[in-house]
């Protein structure tokens, strides 16, 4: 009896096969080309803007757990703006057919990529000045007799914090969409705000939730997937549905109790 044809294995992949690491400095891509391939951080830092960049527009800065280049991607469009490594980096590379695989296995990739293109689009849409606006970093300063020099700022401050009960430890957060969790080395994506040193049962999420302002108000909002809960003075959330948050009010993540505190 003839055996059957054994079937041959398909070569299993992993996350190493993607992972490619760009020097600091170095351009990840520039404007106007081709767009087949985005990207995931999972260390350091880089910088994405136009190159001919208007004054008071300085390039956007992305860290660990941030993805870039999904819109060229999705649209089979030139790069709108150029990436490049800020520091050292490793980033995770993601073509077309890889997407569409990693949607496929995990609904919560497809919902992420739709808040970042609309917050994206509703920042665009309130940052577009009536006038020409400077860089943050610097501001100009007249002498007389002098010629304009340029004075840089100082850091601005945080813009609230998150606080233990007891003081001790303070986790300060600066405008922007901020994701809060712990942190996981074997992932390409990562928390703004690891709250593992206060975790030791491992009850909060790698990406558990999501603080963001919309007008004057803070967020607060559950990221797809989480176990063990996320609360506003003892008030559990449901998943995807933004709450408000103010001076004083009790947030919880699991069993980690902290107080989201905004000096007036």
């Amino acid at each position: 009896m003839t055996g059957a044809t054994p079937r041959r294995r398909r070569p299993k992949t992993s996350l190493a096969d993607y992972v490619v690491k760009f020097p600091a400095g170095e351009a990840i891509y520039r404007e106007g080309e081709i767009g087949t391939e985005m990207y995931a951080i999972r260390s350091g830092e880089v910088e994405i803007g136009r190159a001919l960049a208007e004054e008071g527009r300085p390039p956007a800065l992305l860290r660990r757990g941030d993805f870039f280049g999904e819109t060229s991607l999705l649209e089979e469009a030139p790069r709108d703006e150029m990436a490049r490594a800020r520091t050292d980096v490793v980033l995770v590379r993601i073509n077309g057919t890889t997407l569409e695989g990693m949607l496929k296995a995990n609904a919560e990739i497809a919902v992420r990529i739709m808040r970042k293109l609309s917050r994206r689009t509703r920042q665009e849409e309130g940052a577009r000045p009536q006038g020409t606006r400077r860089a943050p970093a610097e501001e100009p300063a007249r002498q007389s007799g002098g010629p304009r020099r340029r004075v840089p700022r100082a850091a601005a401050p945080p813009a609230f914090e998150l606080v233990t009960p007891d003081g001790s430890k303070r986790f300060p957060i600066h405008e922007g969409d901020t994701i809060i969790g712990r942190a996981d080395p074997g992932t390409a994506s990562s928390a703004d705000v690891d709250l593992s040193e206060l975790d030791p049962q491992r009850s909060v999420s790698r990406r558990h939730a999501r603080l963001y302002r919309i007008g004057e108000a803070e967020y607060l909002m559950e990221e797809i997937g989480v176990v063990n809960g996320t609360f506003v003075n003892n008030v559990k959330l449901a998943t995807g549905v933004p709450v408000a948050v103010r001076h004083g009010d009790l947030v919880g993540f699991g069993l980690v109790i902290l107080t989201f505190w905004k000096p007036s």
